[in-house]
C-alpha cells in the first residue's frame, strides 16, 4: 500500500520516517517559487553537493561476481566532483554518474508496529529531457539509513546541469507487512555516493 501525502506526513511525526532535513513546507502556502516537496503520493528529494563516477580510460572489465562488493570496486576507480557556488556539474549525453540525496532517509523496523520500505523514482521533468535517474534498483529496504545514492545517465541529444539542492527524484512510501529481521546491504550508511571506500 503507497502511503499518500498525509500518512508520510504522519510517518514523520511518529518516527516510522525520517527525513533529514524535513521537506518543507508540509502544505503550498502559495508563495511565489516556493517548493512544493509533498505530491499526493510522495515527497520530493533533492541532489547533494557532489556526483561520483569511474575514472575515463579505466581498462577495467567489471564483474561483480568475484567477491567483494561494489564499493571496493568503485571506490579506487573513481572520481568524485563536489558542486559549490551555484556552480552545476555537467552530464554530457551518454554519461552516467552517481549522485546521493541532500537528505537522510531512515526506515526503522517497527517491532510492534507498520515498518515502512520506499521506492525512488526520477521526476518526469526530467525525464523528459532524457535524465533518468535511480533507474534500475528502486526499492530503499526497511531499516535503511543513510542519503541514497542516484544512478543518473543522460540519454538525451544535450547536456543536463545538475545543480546541488534541486528536487532530482520523488520518495514513493510503502507499508510493510510483519516485522522483516535486520539484513543491511553494503551501502547502509554511505558516506558518499558508490560507497564508502
Amino acid at each position: 500500500m503507497i502511503l499518500c501525502n498525509v500518512e508520510i506526513q504522519r510517518a514523520i511525526d511518529e518516527k516510522r520516517l525520517l527525513i533529514e532535513p524535513e521537506p518543507l513546507p508540509r502544505q503550498p502556502t502559495g508563495a511565489p517559487n516556493e517548493p512544493r516537496p509533498y505530491q499526493t503520493s510522495a515527497v520530493d528529494l533533492r541532489l547533494g553537493d557532489e556526483v561520483s563516477y569511474f575514472k575515463p580510460g579505466l581498462p577495467l572489465d567489471i564483474n561483480l561476481s568475484r567477491g567483494g562488493g561494489f564499493a571496493d570496486l568503485f571506490g579506487p576507480n573513481s572520481v568524485t566532483h563536489r558542486m559549490t557556488g551555484g556552480q552545476p556539474f555537467v552530464l554530457r549525453p551518454n554519461q552516467l554518474v552517481l549522485g546521493r540525496t541532500l537528505e537522510k532517509v531512515t526506515l526503522p523496523i517497527v517491532a510492534d508496529g507498520q515498518s515502512l520500505a520506499a521506492r525512488v523514482e526520477g521526476k518526469s521533468s526530467y525525464a523528459r529531457c532524457g535524465l533518468l535517474v535511480h533507474f534500475t534498483a528502486p526499492t530503499i529496504h526497511a531499516g535503511f539509513s543513510g542519503t541514497i545514492t542516484l544512478e543518473l545517465i543522460n540519454l538525451g541529444p544535450c547536456n543536463i546541469s545538475l545543480y546541488a539542492g534541486t528536487p532530482i527524484c520523488q520518495l514513493i512510501v510503502e507499508a510493510v507487512f510483519g516485522t522483516p529481521f535486520r539484513n543491511d546491504s553494503q551501502f547502509q550508511n554511505q558516506a558518499r555516493p558508490g560507497g564508502n571506500v
